[in-house]
Parts: C-alpha cells; sequence; structure tokens
C-alpha cells in the first residue's frame, strides 16, 4: 500500500505528506520538481524514514511516471503539483499551462494506463485525487451565495483558468475512460511552509523587517481562509470515503477582507514580536490593485460535512496565532527562502545518495 504524491515539496503538499506520515505507515512516493516554490526543507525532518520515498522529476515525463507507478504500485495518486500565483501566472502564463494543463494530462494518462493494468480489487481501490481551488468558479458579489460544487466555472486569472481546465480534463477522463477520480476544490490556504510571496506570509516576514506590507487597491477583497492542517485532515476524508466521480468543496468557513487579514497579523506581531519602531500596522502601503482582481471568493463547505463529516478543527483565530508563531520560531527557514538558499538542499541532502 503505497500513496503516489505529487508536488509533495511545495506548501500544501509537504504539509499533507508530514501529516499523513505522523498518523500512518502506508509510503509515500514524493515526486516533485523542484521549481522555484518547491522546498525540501519542508521535509527536512524525514531525512532518512523509509516511508518517504523522493524523486525530482516533472508530472510532465510520462516515461517518469511510468516507471514510477510500475515499481511502487500506489493504490492512489494524489494531484497537488501545481503553479498556483496569480501574480505569476498574469506576468508568465505559460508556465501554468505546461504545468497546471499538459501536466494534469501527462499524469492523467500515465494513471489511466497504470489502472488498466490492476485486476479485482487494486483496480477497484485505486483513486486519482486531483487538488484544486476556489478560483475556477470566478469571483462572487458581496451578497451572493457561497461557491457550491454546481457553481459554474469562470476563471478569470491565466492561473484560474490554468486549474479550471485542469479540473475539466479529470472529469473527462472519468466520464469517458472510467478512471476512479476524486477532485476537491479548497480556498485560500495558509500556515506553516507558505512560501513567502503570499498574502500571509509576506505581511509577516515584512513586517518583521520593517518593509511595508502592501495592499491591492482598498483592501476589500474578500477571501475564505483555510488553515492548511484541515486541508490536509479534508483530503484524507475525501480519499477513504469520498464517492468516485464527485467534487468536494473545502474551505474554512473564515470570509475576510484582506485588508482585516493584514491588520490581525500586525496585532499579532505587535504582541509575539513588539517592535521598538511602534506598531507594526505603521507600515501597511496600499498599492494599485493587480489586473483582473476577483472581489470575493467564499466556499460552501456544507457537502463534504454532510456526506464525509469533516469539518475544520481550527477557527481563523486559532489558525492565524499558530501560523505567526509558526515563522517567529523558523527565522532559518524564513532566511534560506529569501536567499535562495534552499535550492542548495538537494544537492546537499539527495544528489549523492
Amino acid at each position: 500500500m503505497t500513496l503516489l504524491v505529487t508536488g509533495g515539496a511545495g506548501f500544501i503538499g509537504s504539509n499533507f505528506v508530514l501529516d499523513w506520515l505522523a498518523q500512518s505507515d502506508e509510503p509515500v512516493v514524493d515526486l516533485d520538481a523542484l521549481t522555484y516554490a518547491g522546498n525540501l526543507q519542508n521535509l527536512a525532518s524525514l531525512e532518512g524514514d523509509a516511508r518517504h520515498v523522493f524523486v525530482h522529476g516533472d508530472i510532465g515525463d510520462r516515461a517518469l511516471l511510468d516507471r514510477l507507478l510500475a515499481e511502487h504500485r500506489p493504490r492512489a495518486v494524489l494531484h497537488f503539483a501545481a503553479e498556483s500565483h496569480v501574480d505569476r501566472s498574469i506576468h508568465g502564463p505559460g508556465a501554468f499551462i505546461k504545468t497546471n494543463i499538459e501536466g494534469t494530462f501527462t499524469l492523467l494518462e500515465a494513471t489511466r494506463a497504470y489502472w488498466s493494468t490492476l485486476q479485482g480489487d487494486a483496480k477497484a481501490a485505486l483513486r486519482f485525487h486531483h487538488v484544486s481551488t476556489d478560483e475556477v468558479y470566478g469571483s462572487l458579489t458581496p451578497d451572493a451565495p457561497a461557491f457550491t460544487e454546481s457553481h459554474p466555472y469562470a476563471p478569470n486569472s491565466p492561473y484560474s483558468a490554468s486549474k479550471a481546465a485542469s479540473d475539466h480534463l479529470v472529469r473527462a477522463w472519468h466520464h469517458t475512460y472510467g478512471l476512479p477520480v476524486l477532485t476537491t476544490n479548497c480556498s485560500n490556504n495558509y500556515g506553516p511552509f507558505h512560501f513567502p510571496e503570499k498574502l500571509i506570509p509576506l505581511m509577516i516576514v515584512n513586517a518583521l523587517a520593517g518593509k511595508p506590507l502592501p495592499i491591492y487597491g482598498d483592501g476589500l477583497q474578500v477571501r475564505d481562509w483555510l488553515y492548511v492542517g484541515d486541508h490536509c485532515s479534508a483530503i484524507r476524508a475525501v480519499l477513504a470515503r469520498g464517492q468516485v466521480g464527485e467534487v468536494y468543496n473545502i474551505g474554512g468557513w473564515n470570509e475576510m477582507p484582506n485588508r482585516d487579514i493584514v491588520h490581525t497579523v500586525c496585532a499579532l506581531l505587535d504582541e509575539l514580536r513588539p517592535s521598538s519602531e511602534g506598531p507594526y500596522a505603521r507600515l501597511i502601503t496600499h498599492v494599485k490593485d493587480r489586473p483582473g482582481h476577483d472581489r470575493r471568493y467564499a466556499i460552501d463547505a456544507r457537502k463534504i460535512e454532510r456526506e464525509l463529516g469533516w469539518r475544520p478543527a481550527e477557527t481563523f483565530a486559532s489558525g492565524i496565532r499558530k501560523t505567526v508563531m509558526w515563522y517567529l520560531d523558523h527565522a532559518d527557514w524564513v532566511a534560506n527562502v529569501q536567499s535562495g538558499g534552499y535550492r542548495d538542499w538537494l544537492a546537499t541532502n539527495y544528489t549523492a545518495r
């Protein structure tokens, strides 16, 4: 019994791998291309752990996928690997098309070929779990109902369009070929190991360095916030009990405008690491909004609660405190990410193995 996890050195993927191996002895084969946001230091605690097999490679490499599937014979493929930053997708959409669409296609085809070789219970048990985003649904008005699993797709950025395309591929491979798939669409994650280009870690890192805290436009863009540990528990629930072919929305029941998020982070830092220069909120700066910035996302997570019994364990207050404290306690990790030193981890720890 083995899992194949793609993107397992990224933010959500590494949290899932660590969480899984903390609760199970079922091995994980971890495939990651180690692009800028893939960081093997996230998995440093697993060094020497035979349950974790790391493979440096790309989901677009069909020969590699075929070899890994044949060698390790996983019972499930959990597909986290993705380019995921909206700002980067605006400036360089090509990488998002290549990874999120072409890469997902290649992974689906490799999994389908592997699935066709299985017999009996092994074939019936296989799952392809596709991890996606609420951004595929587009933007909501302030008083609109939250996204349900039947909400029409209306992606507004190159990133969300590429993820929407990957969702459609997964659906099509189920309906056309019968591939046993599961899809989850999550809201904004936050927590440990989050690359400091995203809102919450950027605010923490910049504030500690005395740098401006940039807020796009009026800062009233609303997002639902999901602690990454809760996302991991939801994925475990879907993998264990989810209905093949179904979509499950995963949210934290925490709708908040970006401006309030930044003020909350500043208040926690004032409490936990006060600055001699005064309150951190003094650093807040409003900058020109990004093109096509969606105003509101909101997840209706009642289906996963009703059918699978899952609810988030963290409130935003508890999750954001844990997150700020993690960054305060892991200054070396932050420094390595900012300096690019984390890229040396592969050469230092794996090249000679």
